[in-house]
């Protein structure tokens, strides 16, 4: 598991960590059942704060991306990547319904919304 943090960036450490888990997790590279690194162990090689990590598999964990088995560690759980997508078609539901209340208003039309998005999602 390959984890990259830069203070360069506006978001939180914690942040940029759960983020590239759970990328990991969605993309297949991590399985249910696999061990995450030690809280300890991946502080150490970002060096970053241990509290820093434990935020982020917190939040993981808290995301249902994670399970904790006291003295042997995180692993990947088996239910994230359902829960994941989910979470994430509710928020794009979201997004559609702002962008088409904007769109009607403006009097932008269908074929017009859906060039734009087809232009967008194709997008490098």
């Amino acid at each position: 598991m390959e984890i990259v943090v830069s203070n360069k960036t506006s978001r939180p450490l914690y942040e940029q960590i759960s983020t590239q888990v759970r990328a990991q997790i969605m993309s297949g590279e991590l399985k249910a059942g696999d061990p995450l690194p030690s809280i300890r162990s991946l502080a150490r090689s970002l060096q970053i704060s241990v509290l820093t990590v434990q935020k982020a598999y917190d939040l993981l964990q808290t995301d249902g991306f994670i399970e904790t088995t006291a003295g042997k560690g995180c692993f990947v759980s088996a239910q994230n990547q359902d829960f994941y997508l989910e979470e994430q078609q509710k928020k794009i539901e979201e997004h559609f319904t702002e962008a088409i209340e904007i769109a009607r208003t403006s009097g932008i039309s269908l074929d017009k919304m859906l060039n734009l998005l087809t232009l967008l999602y194709e997008e490098d």
